[in-house]
């Protein structure tokens, strides 16, 4: 515990055999749980890991139990309604079982997933866990060993003194960010977090892809955890789904870890392009929920219009294309028409689209702590 806060710390590992040891047992004391999300791995992951539930390293003086069940009455219904639920969105996530016999007083908690779901749906498991046994704060830890656990305690104390609900490490203004991160790396994070920046309204986060992170209880339970994008995305679908929610965020500075023995799973070739569909329709859930669902903003329009206005102007700029280099000046044409509606039409979606910005900016500020 952190200032009489629970703490625990979601470990998904998918084929961490030669890294996974390393995560556990350099586990800082004040972590209550330890909860290994065994993405159906095809090593010994879940053999070593259940070793260790035999060992000084599983011992917890924090007993956790689930929260009480609600007692019905007159007024209450609604927390019913949200307790049942909670009780049954277990069968949305990807099938999995808990290894431990005694999991309310392990301190590590074995889940294996009974088939592949991906680094984003072993996150969600481990959310679940602790979201039902009611953790003050769920910090996330790589099976790789590429997070250092001395950096653990400032992720979380945010979070544990209730100042945000949603804390990120942020490896790029560590000033060997451009000389010890991988290049591909590099490039493929900054061009994600460029286009999360857009998708997701939080505009001052710059390091969307780490996934050294801590989240408050409220933050869990503000959104449907079982929804969360399964794969390499899932940092990124995260946020979006965290603003819509309006949660406060806040990033932290750490060292980037490379080099140490992890093998990367990631494919930045086919990871940039399948996030980047994946953020393009995250844009407009959020525009759609949050500012016209939830509480409407002129920005909602500015934003609609402005891309309307792009898309009519595309027709204008195929006959003007037509008219000097293919048809070469064909009576009946009217190119300077066309030029005045294309430059009209252009400049018009543009200025919409930087107007909404500016007011996407300026509302999600207070969001950023």
């Amino acid at each position: 515990m952190v200032e009489g806060k629970t703490v625990a710390v979601v470990v998904p590992a998918y084929n961490e055999e030669k890294q996974i040891s390393r995560v556990i047992e350099t586990m800082p004391e004040f972590v209550d749980r330890i909860i290994v999300v065994n993405d159906n791995s095809n090593d010994k992951t879940e053999e070593i890991v259940a070793g260790y539930l035999k060992t000084k390293h599983n011992r917890s003086e924090a007993k956790i139990e689930k929260a009480k069940k609600v007692e019905s009455n007159f007024y209450n219904q609604a927390d019913i309604i949200l307790e049942e639920q909670n009780k049954a969105e277990l069968n949305y996530f990807t099938p999995s079982k808990i290894i431990n016999k005694n999991p309310e007083n392990d301190r590590i908690i074995l889940i294996t997933n009974l088939k592949n779901g991906g680094v984003g749906a072993s996150i969600a498991r481990g959310y679940k866990w602790c979201k039902d046994y009611n953790i003050d704060c769920t910090a996330v830890m790589a099976g790789d060993g590429q997070m250092d656990p001395a950096e653990l305690k400032k992720i979380c104390l945010p979070v544990i003194k209730e100042e945000v609900d949603y804390v990120k490490g942020n490896r790029l203004i560590h000033g060997s960010a451009n000389l010890y991160i991988p290049r591909v790396r590099f490039f493929g994070n900054s061009i994600l977090s460029l286009i999360t920046k857009i998708a997701s309204g939080y505009w001052r986060v710059s390091d969307t892809q780490t996934g050294y992170t801590a989240i408050s209880l409220e933050a869990l339970n503000s959104i449907k955890l079982y929804k969360i994008y399964k794969r390499y995305g899932m940092p990124n679908d995260l946020l979006v789904k965290l603003n819509i929610a309006y949660c406060t965020i806040r990033e932290v500075p750490v060292r980037p870890v490379y080099y140490i023995g992890e093998q990367s799973k990631m494919k930045v070739r086919k990871v940039i392009p399948r996030i980047s569909v994946l953020l393009f329709k995250s844009f407009f859930k959020r525009l759609w929920t949050k500012y016209f669902l939830k509480d409407f903003h002129p920005l909602f329009i500015l934003y609609n219009m402005g891309l309307i206005l792009f898309f009519v102007s595309i027709p204008f700029a195929l006959r003007i294309i037509d008219y000097y280099y293919f048809t070469n000046g064909s009576p009946g044409e009217r190119p300077i028409l066309n030029s005045i509606l294309f430059v009209f039409l252009i400049v018009s979606g543009l200025q919409s689209l930087l107007f909404a910005m500016w007011m996407d900016i300026q509302d999600n500020e207070r969001l950023y702590k």
